[in-house]
This record gives C-alpha cells, structure tokens and sequence, in this order.
C-alpha cells in the first residue's frame, strides 16, 4: 500500500540519524528556558501564545525526530495564525442576561491587527470557512498582511524575557523565514503536549484579565473550547458525512452505529488539532474506552488504508466542515504519536480493557 508521503518519509528516515538530537541536559536547559518565557516574557497581545502553539504543530507536521534545523517561512507561519483566529472574529456569547455577545480583544491597547484583518476579510466574502479562505485568491492579499504583523510583533519579541533578549527557539534565516536552531524542533516533538497547555491555558488567562472582555465572557466556563475546538456545527457535518462514507458500522468493533461518536484516532489531547482526516465514527463505549490512548495495530492498520482509499472524500468533509483535512499531515501527525508512544513504553488500546505494547513493529506500518 502506498501510504501518503511514503517517499519522503522514507529520505527522513534515511537522514535522522546523521544529525543526533540534543541530549537530555539540553532539553533540560529548552524546557527551563520555556518556562522563563511564561513567567518572565512580556504578553501585552495572545500573539506569543499563538506562535508558541504554531511553532509546535509545524515541528510535529514537517520536523523530523533528529537535531536539525528547520526552516519555516513567515507565510507557512502567518497561515496558521488564520486559522488559529479565524472561529475568535466572530463574537462569542455565554447566553446570560448579564453578558453581551462581542468579538473577544485579544490585545492590551487596540484589538489585534490579526484579528482586524481577518474581521474585514471575513466581512467581504460572508459565509467563507477557513479552510473555503485558503484556496481563494484573495487569501494571498490577507496572508500578507498577517505575515508582516507576525515578522514585526510576535517574531521580533518572543525571546525577549528576563530584560534581555535570549534566542534560543530561532534566528532569521534570510527574507521572509525562521530556522529553529538545532535541537528546537526535536523538543518541541518531545515536549508538544506541555508546550501546548502552556500556550493555550496562558491564552485564555489572558482574554479573562483583560476587563474589556468582562461584559462579554462574565465567569464562562466554555472558553477554551471556543477558542480552541471544533464547533458542535462542524461536529455534526463531520459525523453525517462520515456515515455516508463509512456506513452506520464503528470505526473500531464493527458493529451496528446507533448513536455515534465523532472520534479523534489520534487522541486531540496529544494532538489539539481538527484535522478531517483523523475523525472516525465510533460507539460511544467503544470511544470512552479508548478515550486518550492510541489505537491497537487492528485499528492502525485499517485507519492508515482509509487514508489512501477515502483521501479525497475526507478532504471533501473538511472543506465542508471548515476545517483542516490533509492526508499528508495526518499521517506525518500520526508517526509522531506513535514514535512518541513506542519511546515513553506507551500502551494502544485494542478494546475494552485491552491493550497491547505500541512497539516497532507498529511504526514499520508508516513505512510499507
């Protein structure tokens, strides 16, 4: 079976080891240093948070598990900012008579220019998804601006804490990019998960303390979801669809779908993306117990043939549901996580109260 990025996948395999990953002192030091950023760095806006958070996902979708640098252009990184504030320019509202429905501000002074710009061109193509953005030619007009706010804000201060200005995450790699210094995108792999809560939990700290967003979100509960998550409307385009593709059988024990599940195959608490891809219908037993852990071989192995055989189709559902849907990065997120699983001794979930050890045997399937 011809697997999405083979290939490619290959050529890394071949390359890792020609450049070792830093050493556990190291990645010791990477982990102290990201925890002077949060507690030392300046966060006037969620910029920092929102390059934190893409940095991380790119070092999981195009990194490889070595100490090389990586190369990322402002563009690849001003994309991802869209679509991590794309669902925040539209207003959020809790529903209580002591709150007011509004656009959150994501910024001490004047609302983000991010979030401007992507106000304004939502406001000229109404009813757009994100990802319906992305494949419209005006969508280059928009990627400008947000490169060149991200290139003068966020990527011009991120390293700046303590009073002084520590580069240690990345230096400029000529006109328009960023390499990731040696060892920066293996310890963002290494250390995703946490890097990720850091990020996403010192996002929301940051909309609640700002007192211009009190009238909006008063004491909501809900808010990472809103910001973070799917919406319960993609949800359910993603689960009808998923039946006419699938049929009315779950994903993992074959049998009859009643009520079903939208499941993440790879967890979203190791991965907190939406990614079409990675959704399957499932029981709702049969989800709660495989809950955060990865599924068994059974499950690897039918997930990864549905990859090449329902690609387009898959494709098709995100494009309606507004979300990310690439094969290529599924698959590449997917060998992360189980390369994770495999080097911590993780376990993958076979079925109710059985499990087995992820081993090498498992990461051989990326390659076959």
């Amino acid at each position: 079976m011809d697997h999405p990025g083979k290939s490619r996948l290959l050529e890394q395999a071949r390359l890792n080891s020609t450049v070792p990953p830093p050493t556990a002192e190291a990645q010791l030091a990477f982990l102290a240093k990201i925890q002077r950023l949060f507690a030392e760095g300046d966060f006037t806006a969620t910029y920092k948070f929102a390059l934190l958070i893409s940095l991380a996902d790119l070092a999981v979708e195009v990194g490889t598990d070595d100490g090389a640098e990586l190369t990322l252009t402002n563009r690849e990184i001003a994309d991802r900012f869209v679509q991590l504030y794309w669902r925040h320019s539209t207003p959020y509202g809790t529903g209580r008579a002591d709150t007011q429905p509004g656009v959150l501000v994501q910024n001490l002074g004047d609302q983000a220019a991010v979030l401007t710009a992507i106000c304004e061109y939502r406001a000229s193509t109404p009813g757009i998804t994100v990802q319906q953005a992305r494949t419209e030619p005006s969508y280059a007009a928009l990627l400008s601006k947000v490169a060149t706010v991200v290139s003068a804000q966020p990527l011009n201060y991120l390293q700046n804490f303590g009073g002084v200005t520590d580069t240690f995450l990345y230096e400029r790699s000529g006109r328009g990019a960023i390499a990731l210094k040696p060892g920066v995108a293996y310890c963002l792999r290494r250390f995703y998960t946490l890097v990720q809560q850091l990020s996403r939990t010192h996002w929301v700290d940051h909309i609640k303390t700002n007192r211009r967003n009190h009238t909006i979100i008063g004491d909501a509960g809900d808010l990472e979801d809103f910001l973070f998550s799917a919406s319960r409307q993609s949800l359910a385009i993603v689960g009808a669809e998923l039946r006419k593709l699938d049929g009315h059988r779950c994903f993992y024990c074959g049998g009859n779908l009643t009520g079903a599940d939208v499941d993440h195959f790879v967890p979203f608490s190791l991965y907190p993306r939406d990614q079409a891809h990675n959704f399957v219908l499932a029981h709702p037993a049969c989800n709660r117990s495989k809950s955060d852990t990865l599924g068994a071989k059974p499950h690897l192995e039918k997930w990864l043939e549905r990859l090449v055989t329902k690609s387009d189709e898959l494709s098709e559902i995100g494009a309606l549901a507004g979300m990310a849907s690439d094969g290529v990065t599924a698959n590449r997120v997917a060998i992360w996580g189980y390369a994770t699983a495999h080097t911590a001794g993780g376990r993958a979930w076979l079925s109710a109260t059985s499990y087995e050890p992820v081993t090498q045997s498992y990461l051989a399937l990326f390659y076959t």
